[in-house]
């Protein structure tokens, strides 16, 4: 189902969990555990097709790795490639180095999304990922996933899958760059936001984003004033109702219609 549909059908409704719309999905007795059985995010984590037996085995390799505040990096650029990490709670973006020393935001990741993928090929991270907020992941050792993997065929799969999912999202990253006027960039961000909350039962019609405008004017490739003026228009135009971080998306139709036939990226 595309972004379209999936406004233009659901009603609009919002789901709070911790007394906000956001990505607290796991409270906090679940996320000391480290049994995906006990996590609400499992079938975002868990890849699919496991018989029983398979699914303890890998839910075995994940160990309940650490907790980050805003600001602080769960990896950097340069550093060895171990794990992959899920992420439980709260969110990261990731950012690599460009040639003139300033940064590029790469990605925004949110609970049940999978950091270090773009790692696979290489000895170390070719990018850091940063927490925008307080943030729980649980880590997955790679060299265990992949003898693992050697012996579940599903697993195999699943790990091309992940790879795959990379290769999307820089196509759509791409995508925004070349061919979207900065309008329409805004509206496939916030597209895409309202999707990813609706895949992990929060409402896709109301949230907080936990990235400042900076950011996203940065992965968007917006000056942080042109991405303002974007928002403002929304809001003027009755799209939106925009107060600092917390959105509401009182038009979808209107939002889709920005960006036209396109289709949002992933």
């Amino acid at each position: 189902m595309t972004a379209a549909s999936q406004l233009r059908t659901a009603t609009p409704h919002v789901v709070t969990f911790n007394q906000r719309p956001h990505l607290r999905v796991v409270d906090d007795a679940a996320s000391s555990r480290s049994a995906c059985a006990h996590c609400a995010l499992s079938a975002l984590c868990l890849p699919d097709g496991l018989a029983d037996k398979e699914r303890e085995e890998f839910a075995a390799l994940i160990f309940h790795h650490k907790r980050l505040h805003a600001g602080q990096a769960l990896f950097r650029a340069g550093e060895t490639f171990n794990n992959l990490y899920f992420v439980k709670t709260g969110s990261l973006k990731t950012v690599v180095l460009l040639d003139d020393g300033r940064e590029q935001v790469t990605g925004f990741h949110l609970a049940g999304d999978v950091l270090g993928v773009d790692a696979i090929s290489s000895p170390t991270h070719p990018s850091e990922a940063v927490a925008l907020e307080e943030t729980h992941v649980c880590a997955i050792a790679f060299a265990q996933l992949t003898r693992l993997s050697q012996r579940v065929a599903h697993l195999q799969t699943y790990v091309q899958r992940l790879l795959a999912r990379e290769v999307v999202r820089d196509q759509g990253l791409l995508l925004l760059l070349g061919r979207m006027q900065a309008d329409e960039r805004v509206a496939a961000f916030l597209i895409n936001i309202s999707k990813r909350f609706k895949a992990r039962g929060c409402s896709p019609f109301e949230f907080t984003l936990s990235m400042a405008r900076e950011e996203i004017g940065n992965y968007l490739g917006l000056t942080l004033e042109t991405v303002s003026r974007c928002f403002s228009r929304l809001k003027s135009n009755g799209v939106l109702s925009v107060e600092n971080r917390h959105i509401r998306i009182l038009d979808p139709g209107a939002l889709q219609k920005v960006i036209g036939a396109r289709e949002s990226f992933h």
